[in-house]
């Protein structure tokens, strides 16, 4: 989700902010699946290039990467958990029958022998390294042109591991990436330097202190996942099905559950993260691209499913591209101050996709009623963020 969503509003940005080239900024800081992303810029490969592979498994993106590959089953994760049921068994067994433990109490043990991940990332590793390794890249953190920092979790002290900071740069790039996103539960662990590391949005959201901390004067966010807000949604549809939406949480059962716990976690830690970054580094404009709250088909989407990653994508790049002309004034003034201006003509282009045909064209009457809102929009940002402006501090 967070990979597919991140490269829909980088490719909007990439064509409504042309003064900007992605691959040439002055460092990058990823997280979980934005760690892929962000180790990609680096290394010069383009959105669209992104785009192309991830996506659209494009013929032409070459062998850059195949989404397929994170779906390899951990087989090397259950063959070493099979091989300790018996020794587990019979230490249940003997705390049972002979220490009077509670049936529940020796047979806990057996836990032990569950897998601690269903998938593995050492396809995608392999596959990364050799992208990495290619002609005019770099999988070495230190050889980089810019600074790359991707962040993952030890699993035993709870603590960020900052891989590309100093003490940490030795990691090759690649595994970085693939413990950066090694979701627990899903993915198995993975080690690193005699750690035992997760994903990293355990631990850090954003993790920009690393980048802010040199002074920049520009920072871009892009957040995938935020917590959905089920109140105001009663007239979309789940995306790529004919569903309706699920009217409460608690009726789409744990997974959707987990899912909204997670975001809201995720989310609350990003917010209060934002507000320390304005007030540490006042000097910083911070700008935050992230899905409406609202918005039914990013929480619902069944990301596994090939037709519907081009489906969320396309709507990616379409919210961002709404997202931006709703806040155009704003954002147009802020990213001013650093020589970026917005292209209008290429926003306001109600033809453009980023994947497949081109969407039906809206009637006359419909277009002028979304240009209205996004300009109500706009006003209401300007007006808040006047009103923000002239709030002492």
């Amino acid at each position: 989700m967070g990979a597919i969503y991140e490269i829909g509003a980088l490719c909007a940005l990439e064509e409504a902010l042309p003064d900007l080239d992605l691959t040439r900024l002055e460092g990058y800081v990823g997280v979980s699946a934005g760690s892929f992303i962000a180790a990609g810029l680096a290394n010069g490969v383009t959105p669209r290039e992104l785009c192309a592979a991830f996506i659209e498994n494009s013929d032409t993106a070459g062998d850059l990467f195949r989404p397929s590959l994170l779906m390899r089953p951990a087989w090397g994760e259950y063959a070493r958990r099979a091989a300790a049921v018996p020794r587990l068994a019979a230490q249940a067994l003997w705390h049972f029958a002979f220490k009077r433990r509670s049936v529940l109490e020796a047979f806990e043990r057996l836990g032990r022998a569950l897998p601690t991940g269903l998938l593995s990332g050492a396809a995608m590793e392999r596959q990364l390294a050799r992208l990495f390794s290619a002609p005019g890249r770099s999988n070495d953190f230190r050889t980089l042109e810019r600074k790359l920092v991707v962040v993952a979790t030890d699993l035993d002290s709870g603590d960020a591991l900052p891989f590309g900071q100093p003490g940490l740069d030795d990691v090759p790039i690649s595994l970085a990436v693939q413990a950066s996103a090694a979701l627990p539960g899903l993915y198995a662990p993975v080690q690193v330097k005699g750690r035992t590391c997760v994903d990293g949005a355990l631990k850090k959201t954003l993790h920009a202190s690393v980048l802010l901390d040199e002074g920049l004067d520009l920072l871009i966010c892009v957040n995938p996942l935020v917590p959905f807000d089920a109140t105001h949604t009663t007239h979309h549809k789940v995306l790529g099905s004919n569903e309706a939406r699920i009217p409460r949480l608690i009726d789409g059962g744990l997974p959707t559950v987990m899912s909204q716990t997670f975001r809201s976690l995720i989310h609350s830690r990003l917010e209060l993260g934002m507000k320390g970054y304005a007030e540490s580094h006042p000097a910083t404009d911070i700008v935050l691209i992230e899905p409406d709250q609202r918005d039914a088909e990013m929480f619902l989407a069944n990301t596994f499913s090939i037709s519907t990653r081009r489906l969320l994508a396309e709507h990616a790049y379409q919210r961002t591209r709404e997202l931006l002309r709703t806040r155009r004034s704003t954002l147009g003034a802020q990213l001013a101050r650093h020589g970026i201006a917005i292209d209008r003509v290429v926003l306001d282009d109600a033809r453009r996709r980023l994947v497949g045909k081109a969407r039906p064209r809206l009637t006359r009457t419909a277009r002028a009623l979304k240009r209205l809102d996004e300009t109500l929009s706009d006003l209401e940002h300007s007006h808040m963020a006047a009103r923000g402006a002239a709030q002492p501090r």
